[in-house]
């Protein structure tokens, strides 16, 4: 779930300087759109800057990188405090910019994009970055060893780079054929390359093997600039185009906000579809890889509940419907006493959907209660590590107000984007909220019952750190259905024999360029052990399980269904995390394994 921004100039450097007051019109908008998308990453930041005027011998494409909270204004400081001899701030034609949010686990600088291929051809200088997770590196990585290459690490980031590095090489030698052909020499060779250099080659050779949720941006020394949303529209990315500027965010509110610009001024990247600038500063999309499925058939929901910001005019909308539609569960947990129930949200990311729940009570023509019932805490440092220390900080992560409710007489609804692990609730949330003493508490979850982890970027559990998962397997052993546990183990491990086969298959076929293999995504095999159990069976297992010891108040959980999401987001209905439907193959593969894993480790 990184963050990406581009940002293409398209005047000279003294038209922005009159029209602006400014030389950094180009740096000032690239760090407005990365702030803006601060919460799409704060592990790290990178920039990286291409001027198209920089003479012979002297530095044309720069990038600096830096890790932590205060990245963005690290790097930021680093660019504006070079000396007269770099790089001026009104030389930077192309930017681009980076946020870094892991789901790998590694950490260090190395590890922050952009990363940066080098060569002294300008054109075959190759920066990239992007917000992507593939989920098929080692059928990707076979496939290069199998045609003589010898990868140093099996990272997607090094894969991919040096893959597409490998055919911009191509594509530069064969402009360079051309060039001969025409009898050129000298720098006139070099200028027919940069000029001539089709990056949509490139694309179509490089991308077309790789299973995963990716959106890919670089940029060239030549100063070519792309961005590449992958087949299954899986990860999001939205642009602007001006006869001033080209720019590019991972979210339409960023560009809203930047540039000043509606709504409808902000186009979204079509799946399989790459937006390239070309030296000249000529843009426009093109079609790179064949979509896989309908539009927003397997576009991130996840993106809608939670990660994206709350301020995009569609997203706030569907967060508000998302709330609205668990009017009629929340009515029956607590027994159609509204006078005496109060409501509110766990802060920040739930507070659009507490209006929306709130508004579906009030057309019913009740008249709620609300109160700021939760407070978000400042995030305790776990320096201690006695397992019953850490616990006690954990539980003061979130702070309530008291006097809000009438103890033993006020019901409590409140209500959260999604419940996960249910670590939260479980150490901090549920233990707080009975400190009020309410006849009963309702907690909602505005999202469906995550019950499979994500493979295309989001930092979601692990199969066995979901409490739906958890609570479901208790559910199984207590009713003596070891028999299907078995049974799903056996499936999980035919289904990537099968895979593996298929796998092996398509590494001695050739694929065409711009064609994604056509395989079908396989089967989740984890989904036949719910499938004995009702919502609310389950919900009560996790209401057993994450009840804090001690604890008097009764829970009641109520989640949104698979239904009403698809409903409140009918343009994203990417939703395998709920639903177990991964739209590749490598999804499917990842979450068998996972059950295997989980099982052999019990």
């Amino acid at each position: 779930e990184c963050g990406v921004a581009l940002v293409r100039l398209l005047k000279p450097a003294d038209h922005y300087r009159q029209k602006y007051g400014t030389e950094s019109y180009g740096l000032n908008k690239l760090y407005l759109m990365m702030e803006k998308q601060h919460n799409r990453g704060q592990e790290g930041a990178g920039i990286a800057c291409v001027s198209l005027d920089a003479p012979v011998g002297e530095e044309y494409m720069l990038r600096e990188r830096a890790e932590g909270k205060e990245a963005i204004t690290e790097v930021f400081s680093r660019i504006e405090s070079l000396s007269n001899s770099q790089l001026s701030n009104s030389n930077f034609q192309l930017l681009m910019g980076h946020l870094r949010y892991s789901t790998t686990g590694r950490h260090g600088l190395q590890y922050v994009h952009p990363f940066l291929r080098r060569n002294n051809w300008r054109a075959k200088n190759l920066c990239l970055c992007g917000n992507f997770n593939m989920t098929n590196l080692d059928e990707v990585l076979a496939r290069l060893v199998s045609q003589g290459q010898s990868p140093r690490m099996a990272s997607d980031a090094y894969i991919t780079l040096e893959l597409m590095g490998h055919r911009l090489d191509r594509e530069v030698e064969r402009q360079f054929e051309a060039a001969c052909a025409l009898d050129l020499q000298g720098l006139d060779v070099t200028r027919y390359i940069d000029e001539h250099v089709q990056m949509e080659n490139v694309l179509r050779t490089s991308m077309a093997g790789f299973d995963g949720g990716y959106v890919m941006c670089a940029l060239t020394g030549s100063g070519e600039m792309f961005a590449l949303r992958d087949p299954w529209g899986i990860r999001p990315a939205f642009y602007y185009i001006s006869d001033e500027v080209v720019a590019l965010a991972s979210e339409r509110a960023v560009l809203q906000t930047t540039f000043d610009l509606a709504a409808d001024d902000v186009c979204e990247l079509p799946a399989g579809c790459a937006l390239i600038v070309r030296r000249s500063g000529e843009a426009g999309v093109t079609r790179i890889l064949e979509p896989r499925g309908d539009e927003g058939r397997w576009a991130c929901s996840f993106e809608r509940i939670y990660f994206s910001r709350g301020s995009d005019r569609d997203i706030y909308a569907e967060r508000k419907r998302l709330g609205l539609q668990l009017t009629e569960p929340i009515l029956r947990a607590i027994g159609g006493d509204v006078e005496n129930t109060v409501f509110s949200f766990i802060p920040n990311t739930a507070e659009v959907a507490f209006y929306g729940m709130v508004e579906g009570f009030r057309q019913q023509g009740y008249d709620v209660r609300t109160e700021k019932v939760a407070w978000k805490d400042i995030k305790l440092r776990t320096f201690i590590t006695e397992a019953g220390a850490r616990e006690d900080l954990a539980a003061h992560v979130y702070d309530i107000t008291y006097g809000c409710l009438r103890e033993g007489v006020d019901q409590l609804v409140i209500i959260d984007d999604s419940i996960v692990r249910g670590t939260t609730l479980s150490e901090s949330i549920l233990k707080i909220l009975d400190r009020l003493r309410p006849r009963k508490i309702v907690m909602v979850s505005s999202s469906p019952q995550v019950r499979y982890p994500d493979y295309y970027g989001i930092d979601m559990a692990s199969l066995g750190e979901l409490c739906a998962f958890r609570a479901t397997m208790a559910l199984l052993r207590e009713r003596g259905m070891d028999s299907l546990v078995a049974d799903t183990y056996l499936a999980c491990q035919a289904e990537l024999e099968r895979c593996r086969r298929e796998r092996e298959a398509r590494l001695c076929a050739d694929i065409a360029p711009g064609q994604v293999p056509a395989v079908e995504p396989g089967r989740n095999c984890v989904t036949d052990l719910y499938a004995p159990f009702t919502v609310e069976e389950i919900n009560a297992k996790m209401v057993e399980m994450l009840r804090p010891e001690g604890m008097r108040t009764p829970v009641e959980l109520v989640f949104q269904s698979t239904e009403g999401l698809r409903a409140a987001c009918p343009r994203h209905r990417g939703d395998w995390y709920f639903s177990g439907q991964y739209p590749t193959p490598g999804g499917n593969r990842h979450v068998n394994q996972a059950f295997i894993d989980y099982v052999d480790r019990m």
